[in-house]
């Protein structure tokens, strides 16, 4: 049977070796090792509204990456994930025109669009067999065409007072887009861990062709990580439309690629097949401490272009180690 077990980091045993235990814990060494220079380097880090705003911060991106790596455990990518950031916040605010009233509808109907095209970026790659990189990257375009041109590259509307109700304030101590992003978090995992569809998906990620001689719907398996991903970015957008306040119709650019680095940092493989939700929100919480760090100590903002191309850097070396071994 191919249904293998989701394959997260392992306890770590007497034989096993240096390198596969900086592989499977690697990431949360990083992100303690982070954490402990912040304290040493701003004593604002560890104060509960600086905390409040890293969770804040890491929502949405920790959103997308849990679709992202739903996504690459099972050997794809989605580089569409933008754009679709961008037609949902910029579809609710056209729809909704500012007003509660009109919300639930705005966001079921442009959440269902997102779907459609994480649809779309699912038949390219299983029924036309079009490499992952190629079709969500050129689906990614067609949609922003899509929507400037219906736009006039000029959104009108803006955004309704529950969405940046979402995205700015708070349940308790805890912000409401961290609830949101910590909920869907624990449901991925658990989908991954503990069901069928998630042993399938290891399956198929690891080895296609070996899972569908095992009697697995591998197009299928593959065509729901995609609708899957692009409702999660869907989703990310109109939260990190709700903390900045304003439909940005460019809202999450760079997103795709901030992404797929927390994931890859966190342990999924860009091969599929590895990988798991727990690696992923640590790559996210670390992505997003050292861009606040940055803020707090008052460096130019473009040190953040900086940090986030060494992060991208470091996913692609983690992942060129991984191959060699």
């Amino acid at each position: 049977m191919m249904e293998t077990a989701a394959r997260e980091p392992a306890v770590w045993t007497r034989g096993r070796s240096l390198a596969e235990t900086l592989e499977a814990y690697g990431i949360y060494v990083a992100l303690v090792l982070v954490l402990l220079a912040a304290a040493l380097l701003s004593p604002a880090f560890y104060q509960p509204a600086n905390i409040f705003n890293i969770l804040r911060q890491a929502s949405a991106l920790g959103i997308l990456s849990v679709g992202q790596t739903i996504a690459m455990i099972g050997g794809g990518i989605d580089l569409s994930v933008a754009a679709v950031m961008q037609l949902a916040t910029v579809g609710v605010a056209e729809i909704a025109k500012g007003r509660d009233e009109g919300v639930l509808a705005a966001v079921v109907i442009m959440l269902a669009l997102s779907m459609i095209v994480g649809l779309a970026n699912g038949l390219l790659v299983t029924q036309r067999r079009v490499p992952p990189f190629v079709a969500t990257l050129f689906v990614g375009v067609v949609v922003t065409g899509a929507r400037q041109v219906y736009t006039q590259a000029t959104p009108s509307g803006s955004l309704p007072p529950l969405i940046r109700l979402i995205g700015r304030d708070s349940t308790g101590p805890v912000p409401n887009a961290a609830i949101i992003f910590l909920g869907l978090a624990l449901i991925a995992a658990i989908v991954l861990r503990k069901t069928t569809f998630g042993r399938r998906l290891y399956a198929v990620g690891g080895n296609a062709e070996a899972a569908r001689l095992a009697g697995i719907p591998v197009n299928r398996v593959r065509l729901i990580t995609y609708v899957v991903c692009s409702l999660l970015a869907g989703v990310a957008g109109l939260v990190l439309a709700g903390y900045v306040g304003y439909a940005d119709q460019w809202i999450g650019r760079g997103y795709d690629l901030d992404s797929i680095a927390a994931v890859v940092i966190g342990g999924t493989s860009l091969a599929g097949g590895r990988g798991g939700i727990g690696g992923t929100l640590a790559g996210v919480l670390l992505v997003t401490v050292l861009l606040n760090l940055v803020l707090l100590l008052n460096l130019n903002v473009q040190w953040q272009l900086v940090v986030k191309g060494m992060v991208i850097i470091l996913a692609v070396a983690l992942y060129a180690m991984r191959r060699r071994g």
